[in-house]
């Protein structure tokens, strides 16, 4: 997009570019989403910003009308599977908060001082500025939502300091921490929860999206102890485990969504709205990117549908469920392993080698085991094989690895057939664009052959 649709997007209020652009007006010092319902600003007086970090990092506020920092992620990071597009995945699941930009670097496999580079030449901020905007979100979002101290949240949010948590919040918010706790509770948009009982969330998400598709794929899969999904279809609740840096964590994301009250586009998107229980409050960062993998909440629906309903073979099933998404994985070594052996055994595995948890949560008692302990437990067959290769590192999975390596190392594991290893590849891996397995995809149907591949599946064309 040039400055001048960007700015036709802004005049519109167009919902549909939430979070692939920003916009600042010099005029104010305030930075604001596409579809802010402002008074709509001059053009001289507007710049565009590829990212929030970009728009802080020029001195502009976050808008308290239209919450910029609350939009969903770009889809471009996981369609990218360059450098830029890795990094962005590793940086939205915290990694340079827990092991700083030289461990960015080390993932990437580049210099320090090439990621900062690429990163700042292509999005206008490099990772410490990223990582920074990410964290004040994170702040904001526990100052408003938990009962949390405040010197607690500084340190939960991932800031090495109270002063450079104050200083950063006053610079993105131009209100103090304290100033932005009493404002949620006079407009009562505070709801109240804690790492024990839960942190409330909503997650956003751009355009249609048809929840029920996803939901009944978590639950013809769900791992006993692990996962469980309950109650009426159209108000199901999905609750899994999680394993994370910092501890552990069980979290519950509900079926029902609610309108955004975004302007633009006949379907402008909603939320899922959320709980997410937490044994360290710094691990929430990661918790959320992760469900936003697993639902796939920040795919650009628009621009899918609008592919892949120009060919005449799919457009019957783009117009019968507009918004169908790909799910990705909350663990991609779990989705390894289980796409390996099968919902059988890995409720077996689960049961017999994951770690219990201190209090079981209803039906969820279990992680799913790591790698390590599998590979030293089930060192036998292809089990052992693969997760010998995940524990010492001959095959990545994280959040930056490179697609095509990985690709690689899983045609090597013995029991991975060619149509398994591109479900890993779609849902570990987050990858929009793997071709259907027997099916003779064309490139028009490119970056968003995964979709296709839904698409397929829900028509009962393939299995």
């Amino acid at each position: 997009m040039d400055e001048d649709t960007r700015y036709e997007a802004v005049r519109s209020r167009d919902a549909r570019f939430d979070g692939e652009f920003f916009f600042g007006v010099e005029t104010t010092g305030i930075y604001c989403r596409p579809s802010c319902p402002a008074v709509t600003p001059n053009r001289r007086n507007v710049r565009f910003f590829a990212t929030a970090a970009a728009a802080q990092g020029s001195g502009f506020r976050a808008c308290r009308r239209c919450r910029p920092d609350a939009v969903p992620g770009s889809a471009e990071w996981n369609v990218r599977a360059d450098v830029v597009g890795r990094a962005m995945r590793l940086i939205g699941d915290g990694i340079v908060d827990r092991e700083g930009v030289a461990g960015l670097a080390a993932r990437l496999g580049y210099s320090a001082r090439q990621v900062q580079r690429q990163l700042t030449a292509e999005l206008g901020a490099g990772p410490v500025a990223l990582a920074r905007a990410q964290r004040a979100h994170t702040a904001r979002v526990l100052l408003q939502t938990t009962g949390l101290p405040i010197t607690e949240i500084a340190f939960a949010s991932g800031f090495a300091s109270v002063r450079q948590f104050n200083d950063t919040i006053r610079d993105v918010y131009a209100s103090t921490p304290s100033e932005l706790r009493a404002a949620a509770a006079r407009s009562g948009a505070r709801r109240a929860g804690t790492p024990s009982a839960g942190i409330p969330l909503r997650l956003a998400y751009r355009g249609p999206y048809q929840a029920g598709a996803v939901f009944d794929l978590l639950e013809r899969q769900a791992v006993p102890g692990v996962e469980e999904v309950g109650g009426p279809v159209g108000r199901r609740t999905y609750r899994r485990t999680l394993r994370l840096s910092h501890g552990t964590g069980i979290v519950a994301v509900d079926e029902r969504t609610g309108a955004s009250g975004a302007r633009g586009g006949a379907h402008p998107g909603g939320w899922l709205d959320a709980r997410i229980h937490l044994t360290d409050p710094r691990d929430l960062t990661t918790a959320v990117h992760r469900l936003r993998l697993l639902f796939d909440l920040d795919a650009d629906p628009y621009a899918v549908d609008e592919r892949l309903g120009a060919d005449p073979r799919l457009a019957p099933m783009v117009a019968a469920r507009p918004g169908l998404r790909s799910p990705g994985a909350a663990d991609a070594e779990e989705l390894a392993v289980r796409e390996l052996v099968g919902a059988a055994e890995a409720a077996r595995l689960a049961a017999r080698y994951g770690k219990a948890l201190d209090s079981p949560c209803g039906s969820l008692t279990h992680l799913f085991p790591e790698a390590a302990v599998l590979a030293e437990d089930e060192p036998d067959g292809p089990l052992g094989v693969l997760s010998a290769a995940l524990a010492d590192g001959a095959l990545r999975l994280d959040p930056g690895a490179d697609r095509d390596e990985a690709r690689r190392a899983l045609l090597g594991i013995p029991g991975l057939d060619a149509r398994t290893v591109a479900v890993i590849r779609t849902r570990a891996l987050s990858d929009p664009d793997v071709a259907p397995p027997g099916v003779a995809a064309p490139d028009s149907w490119r970056p968003w052959r995964s979709y296709a591949w839904q698409h397929l599946r829900a028509a009962g064309e393939l299995e």
